[in-house]
């Protein structure tokens, strides 16, 4: 298995990074995390444990608001939740974790899973088993492996989500990491309890089974990965900005059938400002391949970013810059080889939308679901709007799935329809109104975390996204376009946790209270934005963006979204 990237063969082999040599003094993940976390007189990890806890799922992080008083530590916590779905006796125990250990809110992530924020270090451990004992898992959904697996989460959409979804959760347990440590530390216990195709495994212990994970190898990965899958013509997972992505093809002449999926690789957001040899990426179609494929096909992209991924740098390090310096032949070259079969041309597949649904929908089935707008994906409550005790009371009484979107919202899915009503009622007792659950550039909006909790946060995002999304609904009023629908992501630094690379309208965080504003992402999340100012003040937001929206109202063709006019008119 290969740790470098290009070079000559007779060469000295780079460097490698930190991280990688952590990995390999403990393969098994463990480093010190058990004799710390049974440490009462530590309230924190050590920085190369901090690397392992990831893994685990979870990260380590301080209050940036209060460190002129010394640090004040919490976890943030995160959940492998293949494809979103979650039923309703595990969201129930979720949102009780989140209450008991939690600051308490329950957030929803752009990757379809929880996360738990301000969990204490005496509180890491309760949670993780907690989260286990309601048939979940944290494994893996940090790290340097592969992430939650995404799948589409709206149940009206295709009859191939049922299929589609089977594969994403086949993927999510067969590329689990096999590591003991997990369960040692976390569990008491060496079974792992990831659902598979051949049931629970019993695992071997000891050094030399921890030694090598039989797909990851004794390093896994360079940088994390993303899996994600989607059927046209909905883009509700935003495929192209993963390492990986399947695009559902159905059968022409049956809709219901699923004829095998295009490959699509080289996707990722990640970049850092003033560096170059970073940047934003759509992945590339690749070729198509049938249904009964597709885990063979995930393993051999997994393995083509273990060995050629770039181990020398972190910031240089994912899928997306080996096939963007390798290439595609090369990229369909090398998966023939790993996955025994080459792929077959693309067959055709068309996106046209990337938003969610929102209130009340019917399902093929006869039920029906209810699309949530959780505001940057935060449950919570606050006076006047008890979203977490409306979402808790509903839950409790009628027992809907509960499934997360890429986009930061929820979805109750499988809903008797002579139950609507008194559900409506019911979240209208707290204070949410179903009918009306914000502008429709409001529900085109996401954000980060950013401060104060994320380390990498140059600027605010979730904490300020309120009040910018008040300024800028006021400014689309002014200038005639109230109702109008404009994608709008913000996030505190470059890493684009929040997808900005892919918006309409977006704020990347450069320094407090400056940031990037980049423009004319598409509909289908099919098209990547562009900066159009640098460094822009906080306060200055709407300023820039209303000669824009003027000239869209005066100058806007019929039909066209502002992202496109921003490509035809403004960026040219």
């Amino acid at each position: 298995m290969s740790t470098t990237t290009t070079g000559d063969a007779n060469s000295p082999a780079p460097k490698v990074s930190k991280n990688e040599l952590l990995k390999e003094s403990y393969p098994d993940l463990s480093g010190q995390l058990a004799a710390t976390l049974a440490d009462p007189a530590a309230d924190h990890f050590n920085d190369d444990d901090d690397y392992f806890l990831k893994f685990h799922g979870a990260y380590q992080q301080d209050d940036r608001d209060k460190r002129k008083t010394g640090k004040q530590y919490s976890f943030m916590v995160r959940a492998r939740i293949p494809g979103g779905v979650v039923p309703a006796a595990q969201y129930l125990a979720f949102d009780a974790l989140a209450g008991k250990y939690g600051n308490p809110t329950l957030r929803v992530t752009t990757r379809q899973t929880f996360q738990w924020h301000g969990v204490l270090k005496t509180g890491l451990g309760p949670v993780i088993r907690g989260i286990h004992e309601a048939l979940g898992t944290t494994i893996a959904s940090c790290g340097d492996v592969v992430r939650n697996v995404l799948a589409p989460p709206t149940p009206s959409t295709s009859p191939l989500l049922p299929q589609v979804y089977a594969h994403a959760a086949l993927l999510s347990a067969e590329l689990a990491p096999r590591s003991t440590a997990y369960h040692e530390i976390w569990l008491g216990d060496t079974e792992l309890k990831l659902p598979s195709e051949n049931g629970n495994r019993k695992l071997e212990t000891g050094p030399a089974a921890a030694a090598v994970d039989p797909l990851y190898g004794p390093t896994y990965l360079p940088r994390k990965f993303k899996i994600a899958f989607a059927v046209p013509p909905l883009n509700d997972t935003d495929i192209f900005a993963n390492c990986l992505g399947f695009v559902a093809i159905a059968d022409p002449s049956n809709p219901a059938r699923l004829l095998g999926y295009n490959l699509l690789a080289g996707g990722g957001m990640g970049m850092s400002h003033g560096n170059k040899d970073t940047y934003p990426r759509l992945a590339d179609v690749i070729g198509f391949l049938p249904a009964a494929r597709v885990l063979d096909a995930a393993r051999a992209v997994v393995t083509i970013h273990r060995d050629f991924g770039d181990r020398t740098n972190r910031k240089h390090a994912r899928l997306k810059y080996v096939l963007a310096e390798r290439g595609v032949e090369w990229f369909r070259a090398e998966f023939a080889t790993r996955a025994g079969f080459a792929l077959k041309a693309a067959r055709p597949a068309v996106f046209t939308r990337q938003l969610d649904l929102f209130g009340w929908h019917s399902q093929a089935d006869g039920g029906r679901f209810l699309g949530l707008y959780i505001e940057s994906g935060r449950i919570k409550d606050v006076p006047g709007y008890t979203l977490r005790a409306a979402l808790n009371a509903v839950i409790g009484r009628f027992r809907p799935e509960v499934r997360l979107t890429a986009q930061q919202n929820l979805i109750l899915a499988g809903v008797r329809p002579e139950d609507e009503a008194a559900i409506t009622a019911l979240f209208a007792q707290h204070g949410v109104d179903l009918a009306h659950q914000g502008t429709a550039f409001r529900k085109a909006t996401m954000a980060c975390v950013a401060l104060p909790t994320c380390g990498l946060a140059l600027a605010e995002a979730e904490r300020a996204l309120p009040l910018l999304i008040e300024r800028v609904e006021t400014l689309l009023a002014e200038v005639g376009i109230a109702e109008e629908e404009i994608v709008f992501r913000m996030t505190g630094c470059p890493n684009g946790c929040a997808r900005p690379y892919l918006a309409e309208i977006a704020l990347v965080g450069r320094a407090p209270g400056k940031y990037n504003l980049l423009l004319g992402g598409n509909e289908a999340s099919t098209r990547l934005a562009r900066v159009y100012r640098e460094s822009v003040k906080f306060d200055d937001v709407v300023s820039e963006l209303r000669p824009l929206l003027q000239r869209f109202v005066a100058e806007r063709q019929t039909g066209e979204r502002f992202g496109d006019f921003t490509v035809r008119a403004v960026l040219a």
